[in-house]
């Protein structure tokens, strides 16, 4: 099948620019490089279509403006990096941007706020806003505020990308890279590596092609790149990996040329389930093997099925689900866990005799379980 067919109609892309991308291998921003991409942007935009991009290169500017070479494990620092290089590298999308007549807007996140219902949903009526009124939206890890973010929860800006397209309903998400796309081995030691121009299932085998990160300058490797193809898999969303040297790679990638290695999915997954999927876990559920048979079934979770609860947790919170040390599921809970452990092991008739009260007789509904 060809490229154009494979990728269909496309009228929603997020675009991922890595460091390797924003330096062209340097150690400062490609000016020419981040112009080119606006212009592209711009090119889509007047044929109607809405453009996000989520920026990496932060951490690396401001390192570079501040003049400090830090530890590998030296976090403070490189949170200092990433507050003084954001504003530097928003000025930098800004200008370009400009002079394609388009306004930006910065929106930084963590994973403790895409975890939270509310805020998630927030997050969703304020791109929807934005993207009405023309705005291109510029994502980033907000690194500066949390030690969990620097390469370790959303895993890096791949996956950050992935949930992004994901949450928005993209149809395409474009993440520029250093390569050409996927290879069979890396590239860069093995003269005899395969180009994958097309990846239809995300087997063990093509994880196993993921090797370490190509370069140093970013945090992202191949891993998360195959990371982000399977969140973008569950969402219905296409991605493509292409390299940030050839000419008009994203005109080129959204128009179905054959550049890049382009990721297929044929499912898709209710919005709801995916954030679910996604979100951090606030804590657990442990489950005997008779709860872990009707989940699978796609029945809803009853007090009667659960052994113990561990960490603390609000109703509509994301917990996992564990059975025999395993984690089968994520889902959001009707009780809190004060609540949930209370009732744990009891008939649901006892729930009111119990709390004294009665939100549901299950703990969790099945449309609000995802199984993993």
């Amino acid at each position: 099948m060809e490229r154009k067919e494979l990728l269909g109609e496309v009228d929603r892309i997020v675009i991922k620019v890595g460091t390797s991308s924003i330096t062209r291998g340097g150690s400062s921003t490609s000016k020419e490089f981040m112009d080119s991409v606006a212009r592209q942007v711009k090119i889509l935009k007047d044929e109607g279509k809405e453009v996000l991009i989520v920026t990496s290169g932060a951490i690396g500017i401001g390192l570079k403006t501040m003049k400090v070479k830090p530890n590998p494990n030296d976090i403070p620092i490189k949170q200092a990096a990433s507050s003084v290089g954001q504003s530097i590298l928003m000025q930098k999308w800004n200008e370009s941007f400009e002079k394609q007549d388009l306004i930006t807007a910065q929106i930084l996140l963590t994973m403790d706020i895409y975890s939270d219902r509310d805020s998630v949903l927030n997050l969703n009526n304020t791109i929807d806003s934005l993207l009405s009124h023309n705005v291109v939206p510029i994502f980033n890890e907000n690194d500066a505020v949390s030690i969990k973010e620097i390469g370790a929860v959303f895993g890096d800006n791949d996956t950050l990308s992935a949930v992004i397209a994901s949450r928005t309903d993209a149809d395409l998400l474009i993440i520029l890279s250093d390569v050409e796309g996927l290879y069979d081995k890396n590239p860069n030691l093995y003269s005899d590596a395969k180009f994958i121009p097309t990846v239809t299932e995300i087997s063990k085998e093509i994880e196993d092609m993921a090797g370490d990160p190509v370069t140093g300058l970013g945090v992202g490797g191949m891993k998360t790149k195959i990371k982000a193809a399977s969140i973008c898999k569950d969402a219905g969303c296409r991605m493509i990996i292409a390299s940030n040297s050839v000419e008009d790679v994203i005109i080129r990638s959204v128009n179905g040329d054959e550049v890049g290695t382009i990721f297929v999915s044929d499912t898709h997954m209710s919005k709801k389930r995916r954030w679910l999927k996604s979100a951090r876990s606030k804590g657990t559920i442990i489950v005997d093997a008779g709860a872990k048979k009707a989940m699978l079934e796609h029945k809803s979770l009853l007090p009667a099925g659960i052994i113990k609860v561990e960490g603390v947790f609000g109703k509509g919170d994301v917990v996992s689900i564990v059975c025999n040390g395993k984690i089968i599921a994520k889902a959001s809970p009707n009780y809190d866990s004060g609540e949930v452990d209370k009732i744990k092991g009891a008939h649901s008739n006892k729930i009111y005799e119990i709390l004294g009260y009665r939100s549901n007789d299950d703990v969790v509904l099945s449309e609000n379980i995802i199984i993993l």
